[in-house]
């Protein structure tokens, strides 16, 4: 699964005024709809569409190609359908082209416009969903960042010793050299008998355990994420230990990582971690009610596009099935709105949605019936 970031989001959206074509489809993890390339078929239909739509667009015909040549390589990569899971995101523009497989049942949906359409992304982006997995064996260390929707490997083989061994050994090597009296460890462990062999093995996987925080802390102080450790029971109390990263979580995974693979890990995490997920949401929602009815909650879109422009905005809620058409005049903070879509006009809901999220608020899709004011599709709880 592909993992969108803080980075890859601001790259997304860092592209405006060119012919932007997004594109979302369910797909299938395996059986028989698989074997019959039904997600393959899907695409290639939709692509179709956007096609016949971008011609009546008066798109030239060089830059339909340009923006096709990489959905289309897309379609005939055999091994890329083998590998799918709920949902599949694609962004295409001159000279761009990201695709996300993700765990989000995307509707099939395809949007062109001067920017990509990120707000079936939301749940991904926003909230309580980032944190960051440590897998964590004495024969092999890994680090994940992760959502409750994805999940991807971090780069850590330069921070930390990958295995107790590799940590163990050098401090025995030092040892060696300071010790002249040419006692082996061994010799000193048979001394201390098998309660003494047991506190070595804890001090070497404690010390282990040190060099693998020390490694992280520099890294995982950039974002602050919460950390969730997988590891087998005995483990979890000597890194807890060892541990010095403030926002350490204190249930673990467990069970020995190496029973199962990077997604097998993510589920459980995701089952762990659930309370926390939907914490940011529900304190959120809480807080508009109570405050609903005064000047730090909105609830018409031409009050809350000028506030979203001005940064005032700290949750923005829309409704997950509803759309507004119009425009958005940034000059003269004028907002118009449209019954349908057509040229000329977008997604104000996208819109709010993709600036809220640059300036770090959060933005939550709900249903109609979960909406903190029904009445309207979109709420926004400002910043006081």
């Amino acid at each position: 699964m592909s993992l969108i970031n803080e980075k890859k989001f601001e790259k997304l959206t860092s592209i405006k005024d060119k012919t932007c074509v997004s594109i979302f489809i369910p797909t299938e993890r395996a059986g028989k709809d698989v074997l019959e390339e039904k997600n393959k078929t899907h695409l290639k239909s939709l692509w179709q569409q956007v096609e016949n739509k971008l011609q009546e667009k008066k798109v030239s015909e060089e830059k339909i190609k340009e923006i096709g040549k990489p959905i289309e390589n897309l379609i005939n990569d055999k091994s890329f359908w083998r590998h799918q899971s709920d949902g599949l995101a694609i962004f295409a523009s001159e000279g761009f082209f990201e695709k996300y497989t993700l765990p989000v049942n995307f509707e099939a949906h395809t949007y062109i416009s001067k920017e990509f359409y990120i707000k079936p992304l939301v749940p991904i982006l926003s909230g309580d969903g980032r944190f960051n997995l440590l897998s964590l064996q004495v024969e092999e260390v890994k680090l994940y960042e992760a959502t409750k929707y994805s999940v991807a490997a971090v780069e850590i083989d330069d921070l930390v010793p990958s295995q107790l061994e590799d940590r163990v050994g050098y401090d025995y090597e030092e040892k060696t050299l300071q010790q002249k009296s040419g006692a082996s460890s061994m010799g000193q462990q048979n001394m201390h008998g098998h309660a003494g062999a047991d506190r070595e093995r804890k001090n070497e996987i404690l010390r282990f355990f040190n060099a693998v925080d020390k490694g992280l802390n520099e890294y995982l102080q950039k974002e602050k994420l919460p950390l969730i450790v997988a590891c087998q029971d005995y483990l979890f109390p000597i890194y807890q230990e060892a541990n010095t990263y403030q926002n350490f979580y204190d249930k673990l995974v467990p069970g020995n990582p190496s029973d199962t693979d990077m997604f097998g890990l993510h589920e459980k995490a995701v089952e762990i971690f659930e309370p926390e997920l939907e914490k940011t949401k529900r304190e959120k929602m809480k807080k508009f009610d109570e405050l609903n009815n005064t000047d730090n909650t909105g609830t018409s879109v031409t009050d809350i596009l000028p506030a979203v422009q001005q940064g005032k905005v700290d949750t923005l809620f829309l409704e997950n099935r509803s759309e507004i058409w119009g425009t958005y005049n940034e000059d003269n903070m004028n907002v118009t709105i449209h019954d349908n879509q057509h040229d000329g006009n977008y997604s104000l809901m996208n819109w709010a949605a993709k600036e809220v999220l640059r300036q770090g608020g959060n933005v939550f899709l709900i249903s109609q019936a979960q909406m903190p004011d029904t009445n309207s599709e979109m709420n926004a709880l400002y910043r006081f």
